[in-house]
C-alpha cells in the first residue's frame, strides 16, 4: 500500500493526500449512520490528476488483486443513502473533488456555463444570478452539496415539477473512465443524436461507472416576478386537486409544490420556535406553491389571486397566505427545508425517499399510515415533500418516549419492508432523488425487475470490470 500512497502524492502534492488525524469529515456520512476507514483522502486539482490517481490504482490493484484496493468518490458528502463514504476495510480511497470548483465558462448566448464538479451548488446559482440568469436546481443542502454530487445521484430539489432533475438540467459531461481515460463531452448542444447518450448513463450513476470532473449546464432568463403561498388544505386529496389547479392557473409558471403533513411542521415549530409556522395547528397539511412569472408582480399576484379564489370556493383549500416581499417568501421556505434537521433534532429516525403516481398518493398514505400504526402503536409518521412530482420523503420517528436507536436497530428492517412494499403495490419506486447508495442496493433484488438489474451488471462490468469505482452502490456484481 505504501508504493500507492508515494505515488499518489506525487500525482496530486502530499498536501493533498491524508491518512492521519481526524478523517470524519469524509468517513462519516451526512447522517451519521455509517463510519468507516479510508486508505487515504485524495483531494486532486485538475482532471488529469483524477485520471492519474485512477490510472495509478488500477494498475496497483491489478498488480495486488488480494489488496482490494478501490475509489469513492465525494463531492459535498451530503448523501443520505451511503452512498460516498468509505467502507471498513481501510482499503478505499476517498477521492475528494472540492479543490475542483473553477467555473470554466459562462456562455449567456447560449444559455449555458461549464463547471467542474466540486463547485458547491449555491455558488453556481449566485453566478448565474449574478449574469441576470437562473440555474433552477435547488435543494436544503445546497449551501454544501457539489454539482459532481447531485449529477452522480441525480439529485431532485424543489423545482423539478418545472425544469426537472439533475439530469434535465446538464448537457455535457468531462468523465474520468474507470481505466484512467478521459472523456471529453462537455457539449452546450440541446441537439446530437450520435450514439448512445453516455451523459444520461454517467448521471445517476453514483461514481460506480465513472468520475464527474465538469458539466455543461442548462441556464434559464430570470424570471420577472416570484411569488409564494402557503395554503391549508383539508386532505392530500385536496392537495392533489389544488396541484391540478395550480396547473391550469399557472401553466409553466409553477416552479414548487411542496406538501407538508401536520406532525413535520409542528417538529419545526417544536425544535426552531422562531421561524412561526402559519396555519398548520388545524389542518392535517400544508401547501406550499411558488410562481415564477416572466411577465411582472402585478401579474404573478393576480395569478394566485384567481387560483386560491377557485381553490377555496371549491374546498380543496381553507386558508392561505401570500408571500408580500422577498423576505417573506424566504421565510416560507426556510419553514420547509428545516423539516429534515428538526426531525435529526427530535431523534434518529427510517427514512424514506419514495415516488408514486401523483394520483394515488392520497390512497397510498392512507394504506400505509395504517399499516404502519397497527404494526408500531404510537409510532409518529414525518410525511413532507415534492408532490408536484410525486416525490415523498416518508419518514418514521420513534414512539414518544421509546429510545430511538432502539427504534432503529428493533424495527428499521420491518418497516422499510413494510413501505417499500406498499410503494411497489401502488407502481411506485423506493428511490426518487436521493440514489441507492448503499442503503438500498440489497433491496433492488426485490424491487427492480430482474431483466433491468441484470442490464445494470453488464454496464457496470462492461465500463468497470475491475469493481474499481464505488464497488457495493447501486448494483452488486
Amino acid at each position: 500500500m505504501q508504493i500507492l500512497l508515494d505515488e499518489l502524492r506525487h500525482i496530486v502534492g502530499a498536501a493533498h493526500v491524508f491518512t492521519e488525524g481526524d478523517l470524519t469529515a469524509w468517513e462519516q456520512d451526512w447522517r451519521k449512520r455509517s463510519h468507516g476507514k479510508a486508505l487515504a483522502v485524495v483531494r486532486p486539482a485538475a482532471t488529469q490528476e483524477v485520471a492519474q490517481v485512477v490510472q495509478a490504482c488500477a494498475a496497483f490493484r491489478q498488480a495486488h488483486p488480494s489488496c482490494d484496493v478501490s475509489i469513492v468518490p465525494q463531492g459535498g458528502n451530503t448523501s443520505l443513502a451511503v452512498g460516498a463514504t468509505p467502507d471498513a476495510s481501510g482499503h478505499q480511497i476517498v477521492l475528494s473533488l472540492q479543490r475542483m470548483n473553477t467555473v470554466r465558462s459562462l456562455d449567456a448566448d447560449n444559455l449555458t456555463m461549464t463547471v467542474e464538479a466540486g463547485c458547491i451548488l449555491q455558488n453556481l446559482q449566485v453566478c448565474a444570478e449574478e449574469a441576470n440568469l437562473l440555474f433552477p436546481l435547488s435543494l436544503a443542502a445546497e449551501g454544501t452539496c457539489t454539482i459532481g454530487g447531485n449529477l452522480g445521484s441525480n439529485a431532485g430539489g424543489t423545482q423539478v415539477v418545472r425544469y426537472g432533475n439533475a439530469r434535465d438540467l446538464c448537457l455535457g459531461l468531462e468523465v474520468v473512465t474507470a481505466q484512467g481515460e478521459v472523456w471529453q463531452g462537455l457539449s452546450g448542444l440541446r441537439k446530437d443524436n450520435t450514439g448512445y447518450d453516455l451523459r444520461d448513463l454517467m448521471i445517476g450513476s453514483e461514481g460506480t461507472l465513472g468520475i464527474i470532473t465538469a458539466a455543461t449546464l442548462k441556464l434559464y432568463p430570470l424570471p420577472a416576478a416570484q411569488l409564494t403561498a402557503w395554503a391549508a388544505v383539508p386532505s392530500l386529496e385536496a392537495a392533489v386537486t389544488l396541484l391540478g389547479l395550480a396547473h391550469r392557473h399557472l401553466g409553466a409558471g409553477l416552479t414548487g409544490f411542496e406538501a407538508m403533513g401536520q406532525f413535520a411542521l409542528s417538529l419545526v415549530a417544536k425544535h426552531f420556535p422562531q421561524l412561526r409556522v402559519p396555519l398548520h395547528l388545524d389542518t392535517p397539511f400544508c401547501v406550499l406553491l411558488e410562481n415564477s412569472d416572466h411577465e411582472s408582480e402585478v401579474h404573478a399576484h393576480a395569478q394566485f389571486e384567481r387560483l386560491l379564489e377557485t381553490a377555496l370556493e371549491q374546498g380543496c383549500v381553507t386558508d392561505a397566505v401570500v408571500s408580500e416581499t422577498l423576505a417573506q417568501a424566504k421565510q416560507l421556505w426556510h419553514v420547509r427545508e428545516s423539516i429534515p434537521l428538526a426531525q435529526t433534532l427530535e431523534g434518529l429516525n427510517i427514512k424514506h425517499d419514495i415516488s408514486l403516481p401523483v394520483s394515488r398518493i392520497p390512497d397510498f398514505v392512507r394504506a400505509t399510515d395504517a399499516l404502519l400504526r397497527q404494526a408500531i402503536p404510537g409510532v409518529r409518521l414525518v410525511n413532507f415533500g415534492h408532490l408536484g412530482d410525486g416525490n415523498l420523503h416518508y419518514n418514521v420517528q420513534a414512539p414518544k418516549g421509546v429510545d430511538a436507536a432502539d427504534f432503529l436497530l428493533n424495527h428499521e428492517a420491518h418497516v422499510n419492508t413494510l413501505v417499500f412494499d406498499s410503494v411497489q403495490a401502488f407502481g411506485g419506486s423506493i428511490s426518487a432523488e436521493h440514489g441507492v447508495g448503499s442503503l438500498k442496493v440489497d433491496h433492488l433484488a426485490h424491487y427492480k425487475s430482474p431483466v433491468a438489474l441484470a442490464m445494470m451488471r453488464a454496464i457496470k462490468q462492461a465500463l468497470d470490470p475491475q469493481n474499481l469505482m464505488n464497488p457495493g452502490r447501486v448494483v452488486r456484481l
